[in-house]
């Protein structure tokens, strides 16, 4: 799906990862769950485009549901997985938590695991290698992706700021779609860490101009602003 030139969008509103599409190849930001593999081979198709293009990988954290086919393009196309090093044990599946799931509607949890389930989402892939990075580094990659750090969620969550798209991918540092409740908007992700960590580096993108999409690995697209999906999520926190 296209948001705008350079800019794609795989999966839906439950589990997505993006491209960022440059004339010297494509960086891919998070990769979803396993499943998805044949949708990212489907966008490149229509675009014109190979896995061979993809130069990188930039994970916002290290969650089973944004790790996805990253060891598959790393094992079988040697395309370089970044991380920050705060989440790396994370993606290798050496520390995993267990934090609280919080208020749940029935019908949108199990819809959430279903999609996750049929696609192989409830047997991950940890990363074998990974290259661990700093926030505040800009990548050498398609599109110069930026890392902002954004603790709370996970220790190394991050997000991947690309002014020459104009967009933010925020990881789960906020949510448009709750994927437990199916409440729709910008609101606090849930099985975060640390809520209340991960509410306030939300400053950190505030501010960020060059950002005209808001981009999570839940929920629609936010094309309304940062600071106007921070007001939100504060709004939603203190609701």
């Amino acid at each position: 799906m296209q948001l705008r030139p350079g800019l794609h969008r795989i999966g839906n509103d439950l589990v997505a990862c993006y491209l960022v599409v440059t004339d010297d190849g494509i960086t891919l930001v998070d990769a979803g769950i396993p499943g998805q593999w044949k949708d990212l081979l489907a966008e490149l198709e229509a675009i014109g485009r190979s896995v061979g293009d993809i130069r990188g990988v930039v994970l916002t954290h290290g969650d089973t549901d944004h790790i996805g086919f990253a060891e598959r393009l790393r094992r079988e196309h040697e395309v370089p997985v970044f991380v920050h090093r705060g989440d790396a044990a994370r993606a290798r599946g050496e520390e995993r938590t267990n934090p609280a799931w919080g208020r749940l509607r029935f019908g949108p949890t199990a819809r959430f695991l279903w999609y996750s389930g049929r696609r192989g989402g409830l047997r991950p892939e940890y990363l074998h290698e990974v290259v661990e990075v700093d926030a505040g580094t800009v990548l050498d990659l398609p599109g110069s992706p930026e890392l902002i750090a954004m603790p709370g969620h996970s220790p190394g969550s991050v997000a991947v700021h690309v002014p020459a798209v104009e967009a933010v991918f925020v990881g789960d540092a906020l949510t448009t779609r709750h994927v437990l409740t199916g409440a729709e908007g910008p609101a606090a992700a849930p099985f975060t860490d640390d809520p209340e960590q991960a509410l306030a580096s939300l400053d950190r993108l505030a501010g960020l101009r060059a950002a005209t999409w808001v981009l999570p690995g839940h929920g629609a697209p936010w094309d309304g602003g940062v600071d106007e999906a921070i007001r939100r999520v504060r709004a939603s926190v203190t609701a």
